[in-house]
């Protein structure tokens, strides 16, 4: 009962209380937020005690920042629950293996995430913080209310307590394992009729796809795409197969950082958290969001350095919201491309979101597409149109990357064309990747 009000609290906190006249309103409430969580956390955590030592409270700017390989070199210390790593993983890779993620250790729930760059996370929630998330959820997401019949389907590689904790009173929820077979997922689908649909963007190309061909009998209510890029191309085949925005939720190990609004806009929590912005390319407005969560204990997340590139979006949205609002979620800095410059050799950025842009300015034809950095002197570009794949199309595609090559100055690179084959299930779907090191 305990948690029912604390899911409901927050659900009305969410909606409808927190409200703010101002941008400045907003950012003194976050600040009184934050020094309070930073005096717990200070307590509870040796980690952060000995790391912020001799820095106030209200100096907590002048923290030093951390990444994940910081936090989980420290976990045991930094965690509040007396919970090690050794642990967490240990009961993380047994829900894996056994597919069963209801055992929680110590009360708490244990997550990992799926590690895009090949560095897996543990993140850990209590019950209250797993009331919070869900009430925050639901509020941010759930179209038509709480108290409206709704049933979710929720794809991904591993479930969680966490996503579970969404099954609320009339609110029914559906784990469909992303490792299972399609015909097998598309079958539970049309038995369950699910009427809001949270999905990697991948899977929902699949479903979109599946609905074309008659396989998938049903439409969605609402559709959210959740830890994938969205991309445009993406984005354009389901909202046409469906006529309907695809609304997004930005949740990663560290927090759910953001979500759509009815505009269709992508918004940061900052009701929640708060968000440093650490400029990657101030004239197009890119960034590297450095998250403080002044909502979490268990596993307090302060000063935290992401690694995904945000673009930050040029004009307000016409929702009202303070909360800033974000163009783009383009990809990870690991999938920033590097060509050798065309005078001095030297390494000079390409960013994801030019590259997925010259290959559909390549041609409306093409249906899906990767392209994979091997070296600074070799890309392969995998794809594929209606008609499967053609010397006219590669030759678009060489003249466009040519062409942006040019314009920046690169020396371009070694072209290799392959077939598009791609699965979801164990891996995310990167369109643009980096598969070396500078």
């Amino acid at each position: 009962m305990k948690r029912i009000r604390l899911i409901i609290t927050h659900y009305v906190l969410t909606r409808w209380s927190r409200r703010w006249k101002n941008r400045a309103a907003l950012e003194q409430w976050q600040e009184k937020r934050i020094r309070r969580h930073v005096d717990k956390v200070r307590q509870r955590s040796k980690f952060y005690r000995e790391l912020w030592a001799g820095i106030p409270a209200e100096e907590w700017r002048s923290f030093p920042i951390i990444g994940k390989t910081q936090m989980m070199d420290n976990f045991d210390q930094l965690n509040t629950a007396g919970i090690t790593k050794e642990q967490a993983f240990a009961e993380a890779y047994a829900a894996e293996n056994s597919r069963n993620f209801k055992p929680t250790l110590q009360g708490v729930t244990v997550g990992l995430s799926s590690g895009t760059s090949g560095n897996r996370g543990i993140f850990l929630v209590d019950e209250g913080e797993q009331a919070a998330w869900t009430g925050t959820v639901l509020a941010k997401l759930l179209p038509g209310g709480l108290w409206q019949r709704a049933r979710i389907a929720f794809f991904l590689r591993a479930n969680s307590n966490l996503y579970e904790s969404v099954k609320q009173g009339r609110l029914q929820f559906r784990y469909f394992d992303l490792l299972e077979p399609l015909p097998q997922l598309l079958a539970r689908m049309n038995e369950y009729q699910p009427d809001i649909w949270i999905a990697p963007p991948s899977m929902l190309r699949l479903l979109a796809e599946a609905h074309n061909s008659g396989t998938l009998k049903l439409r969605p209510r609402r559709m959210i795409a959740v830890a994938e890029v969205l991309d445009p191309l993406d984005r354009q085949q389901i909202e046409q197969t469906f006529g309907q925005k695809v609304h997004q939720a930005y949740q990663c190990t560290e927090g759910f950082l953001g979500a759509t609004c009815s505009h269709g806009t992508l918004h940061l929590n900052e009701d929640i958290v708060h968000i440093d912005k650490e400029p990657l390319d101030e004239a197009s407005r890119r960034f590297v969001p450095v998250i403080t969560d002044f909502s979490r204990t268990v596993q307090p997340i302060i000063r935290y350095r992401l690694n995904d590139i945000l673009t930050e979006a040029a004009e307000p949205c016409p929702c009202g919201s303070l909360f800033t609002a974000i163009e783009r979620i383009e990809g990870r800095c690991d999938d920033i491309l590097y060509l050798p410059h065309t005078a001095d050799g030297t390494l000079v950025t390409v960013f994801p979101d030019f590259i997925t842009r010259a290959v559909l300015a390549a041609s409306a034809d093409i249906e899906h597409y990767r392209v994979i950095q091997h070296s600074p002197e070799e890309l392969e570009v995998s794809y594929r149109t209606r008609t499967g794949t053609d010397e006219a199309t590669e030759q678009q595609i060489t003249r466009e990357l040519e062409r942006l090559f040019t314009r920046l100055s690169c020396t371009p690179p070694q072209l290799t064309f392959t077939a598009y084959s791609f699965e979801p299930g164990s891996r995310k779907l990167r369109r643009v990747e980096r598969g070396w090191k500078p």
